[in-house]
């Protein structure tokens, strides 16, 4: 049997579509300042330990919750000492900054902090210009375990997540649990003997543009529609240039990333809009295991070469 899996960006409508082949667990809990939701064929007491992971990922990537070890980087004046996993995502971080020629880049709080989506106000240039002085990820240093951001203040938001679902996959192969979806609001990772149907969202529309069977991978998306301010003929997104501090002018309205792994896909979904088409399809058929569906901004489909599409289904090669 086959679920269908419909990907809605700033969070994931499972609809799970017939009935189960097997016993299954689900629950939705608001986390990592999104909507979780997990299911997997597993006891209720094996599901709350997944949802408690979460919440320890929560307190010590959280740049808001004091105690955390990003919360201790930003409001500290030199080095800092880490556990593995934030360092991991730090060095992550900084190898999709180099590889995007700086375009990612986790300092770039200081300007994300102006941008208020929710009440669409837009920050004055001055403030942007001034902002911007303290955007620089060439400035972090690494030494062990310990980091010292020299003054800059980071947001990891464009790529935790997916260094959590990769964790959460961990776990669940660790707890022998079977079959399952883990749904991060937008990083999606599907497991399981068992093919998965994920629609991907015509950006500025309720429509499909088309979907995509996997199994046992992750897909994540990001989209220049997800969070934005309309203003005249100008579209303020969430995606900023960190030389700018403005939204990034791409050719791209969406990037989905199918992936083995969560945590690379959660960056490169960004780095491709970033970056544009061109540039986008040429690092995505440049890193192995990995395919990519690009939307443009006229609506028109682009994939990677590892892809077949038919009758508006996308399957891997």
């Amino acid at each position: 049997m086959k679920k269908i899996v419909s990907l809605n960006l700033s969070f994931v409508l499972l609809l799970l579509c017939g009935c189960a082949e097997f016993q299954e667990n689900k629950d939705t809990r608001f986390l990592l300042d999104t909507v979780v939701t997990l299911t997997a064929a597993c006891d209720s007491e094996t599901l709350d330990g997944a949802f408690e992971l979460c919440g320890n990922y929560e307190k010590l990537l959280s740049r808001t919750i004091e105690g955390s070890e990003v919360y201790a980087l930003n409001n500290s004046d030199g080095f800092i000492e880490v556990s593995d996993d934030t360092l991991e995502i730090i060095q992550k971080s900084l190898y999709y900054a180099d590889l995007s020629n700086g375009r990612f880049d986790i300092t770039i709080y200081p300007v994300s902090s102006l941008w208020d989506f929710n009440n669409q106000l837009i920050p004055s240039r001055d403030e942007i210009a001034e902002a911007l002085k303290n955007v620089d990820y060439q400035s972090i240093e690494i030494d062990g375990n310990k980091i010292n951001l020299n003054g800059k203040q980071i947001d990891l938001g464009g790529i935790a997540k997916g260094y959590i679902a990769d964790r959460l996959s961990e776990y669940f192969k660790e707890m022998e649990v079977s079959e399952g979806i883990i749904d991060l609001g937008g990083n999606l990772v599907v497991f399981g003997d068992r093919d998965y149907t994920v629609g991907i969202k015509q950006p500025f529309s309720d429509d499909l543009a088309a979907t995509l069977k996997v199994r046992n991978k992750t897909v994540v998306t990001s989209g220049t529609y997800e969070r934005y301010i309309p203003a005249d003929i100008k579209l303020y997104h969430h995606i900023l240039d960190p030389e700018t501090g403005y939204a990034v002018d791409s050719d791209l309205a969406s990037a989905t990333i199918i992936s083995n792994s969560s945590f690379d896909a959660d960056a490169l979904s960004t780095v491709c809009i970033l970056l544009g088409l061109d540039k986008a399809k040429e690092i995505i058929e440049n890193t192995a295991d990995t395919e990519a569906v690009f939307i443009d901004n006229y609506g028109k489909l682009h994939y990677t070469s590892g892809l077949l599409l038919k009758d508006g289904v996308f399957t891997l090669k």
